[in-house]
């Protein structure tokens, strides 16, 4: 984590002139206040009435410079480390990362890395301003009085301690914290999505408890990790006071001029606003640091399929948006066996020929390994023992990019994008055009709601736009399957959530419209696919062949 880059350094010292012009917008006004109380020549009072306007001036000037500055290497910095981080985790995908859950998924990629780039604006820049700031202070009462001097560098002895006090705590807590907010999350998400089964059940006042639980916890975890910043935020307006009075004292016993004492009591007073951010400083590292191990730890893993650890920009990412072939290929497992931690079992051996053109239910119990032998054939997942083969090739000795592009891959929760139904399709193949987006739609049983649309395809979906009911949004899934072309389409649990009708009307929808196309299947349900070439029990271990 780089914190202090010649960018931020620089947007530092803009912040410090901001803030050094405030402490002596301060103390120049408290001078010449004073000094004009003695009522002299007007003109001696000009540098001073001109010094107190430019310090003014120069205050919300040299601030806009650092926020213009810190923000353009903040934004540029994090639209780097975006770039980088998904590069990193498109290898790990979804093997690897299927076991952190959305949620977390979503804070890291999001939340974490934020934090972790923010900290060049909340961390550096304020460090690197309070410094240069607090030690100019501290040489111009220095100078003008020795012992104010003295008792402005021991403010900033004390703000120093305790903002290193206030990131230890912070520290400590931050892991217990991100805990409890995690589990807040799922459980709200879980609570949220399953609620129509959750009242079925009779849940519905467990599940509230639950989630008042994990807001409990997790109003616990921020008051335990807020105690070190709300000390420091309360230590050193108290060390400002008592540095103010200190400088107070030296004055009445100085034979200095008024005016230039009265410089030198507000001085260590006007501190107060320029080390204020540093509680907030302190949350700020802490949570950069811990967002840094969070996505060090996630991004360090080893990827599921050894082809994957590769640099981005190779033929995995120009074959996204290629066409692929159109005549499916014959598919066979032989004896293999797959796991997902790379110690326990969680599929094999399997025996499994499918012709092209075949159509096959995978089916058992759960925790056989159904999906997991879906990851195989997708080539997301390396078998442990056994070959896999595609037309008679070692599929692990062909382009991971090839294989991968034979597969389009339909899980139980598919998601819309908040974005027109076009983009949401288009996805699948980002050259289709409008014609063939209308005949995907219209094979997977959306016809009648489609034309339903009063602005078609331009229909805005998702968050803010039209929602979706469960069987609308399993088909929108299939249609992008069908739109992207490829051979094969691997179904995990499709209709799992529908009603019987509604997941009989899909899957024969689907099995209508896949003309050539080689479907997999997992499911629990066997309805709607009684015109499929086998239905196969992997609990039962058999070995099976589809089609001819």
């Amino acid at each position: 984590m780089r914190l202090f880059t010649p960018r931020t350094v620089g947007a530092g010292v803009l912040g410090a002139a901001a803030l050094s012009s405030g402490v002596a917008l301060t103390a120049t006004s408290g001078w010449l206040i004073v000094r004009a109380s003695e009522r002299p020549v007007i003109l001696t009072l000009l540098t001073a009435i001109v010094a107190v306007r430019t310090f003014g001036i120069a205050r919300p000037v040299f601030r806009y410079a650092e926020r213009l500055r810190s923000h353009d290497a903040a934004l540029d910095e994090l639209a780097t480390e975006r770039t980088r981080l998904y590069a990193a985790l498109v290898p790990l995908t979804p093997a690897r990362l299927v076991r952190h859950g959305r949620a977390a998924m979503l804070s890291g990629i999001v939340d974490d890395l934020t934090d972790r780039v923010e900290a060049q604006v909340r961390v550096a820049v304020p460090f690197v301003a309070t410094a240069v700031t607090g030690v100019l202070t501290a040489v111009l009462c220095g100078v003008v009085e020795p012992w104010a001097g003295v008792a402005v560098a021991g403010l900033l002895v004390v703000a120093a301690a305790t903002t290193g006090l206030a990131w230890l705590v912070e520290e400590r807590g931050h892991d217990d914290l991100v805990r409890a907010r995690a589990e807040a999350t799922a459980t709200a998400e879980l609570t949220a999505s399953q609620a129509l089964d959750l009242a079925a059940v009779g849940a519905g006042p467990s599940a509230l408890r639950w989630l008042g639980d994990a807001h409990d916890a997790l109003a616990a975890a921020v008051r335990r990790q807020s105690r070190g910043r709300a000390g420091a935020a309360a230590a050193i307006p108290v060390a400002t006071a008592v540095a103010t009075l200190v400088a107070a004292l030296v004055a009445t016993g100085s034979d200095r001029p008024t005016p230039v004492l009265a410089l030198v009591v507000l001085a260590p007073f006007a501190l107060a606003e320029v080390l204020s951010p540093l509680p907030d400083a302190a949350r700020a590292l802490a949570s950069a640091r811990a967002a840094g191990r969070r996505l060090d730890a996630l991004t360090e893993e080893t990827p599921a399929v050894a082809a994957a650890a590769r640099a981005p920009g190779d033929a995995t990412d120009r074959a996204a948006s290629a066409m692929p072939p159109s005549a499916p290929p014959r598919l066979r497992l032989s004896g293999v066996t797959a796991s997902w931690d790379g110690h326990r079992r969680a599929a094999g051996p399997v025996d499994l020929e499918l012709a092209p053109g075949s159509v096959v239910a995978l089916t058992g119990p759960s925790g056989c390994g159904k999906s997991t032998v879906l990851a195989v054939l997708a080539r997301q997942l390396d078998p442990q023992d056994g070959t896999y083969s595609v037309d008679g090739t070692d599929a692990l000795g062909l382009p991971l990019a090839d294989v991968r592009s034979l597969f389009a891959v339909v899980d139980d929760e598919p998601h819309v994008f908040a974005t027109t139904l076009r983009e949401n399709l288009r996805l699948a193949r980002p050259g289709a055009t409008d014609a063939e987006t209308v005949s995907a739609l219209d094979a997977a049983g959306l016809r009648d709601w489609r034309t339903g649309l009063a602005d078609g395809l331009d229909t805005g979906l998702g968050s803010g736009g039209r929602g979706l009911s469960g069987g609308e949004r399993a088909r929108l899934s299939i249609a992008r399957a069908l739109l992207s072309g490829r051979p094969v389409l691997l179904l995990d649990e499709p209709v799992a959530h529908l009603d019987h009708p509604t997941a009989v009307a899909v899957l024969e929808d689907l099995l209508r419209a896949r003309g050539n196309r080689t479907v997999v299947v997992v499911s629990h349900r066997p309805e709607g696919l009684s015109g499929a070439d086998g239905i196969i029990d992997l609990g039962g271990r058999v070995p099976a062949v589809a089609g001819g």
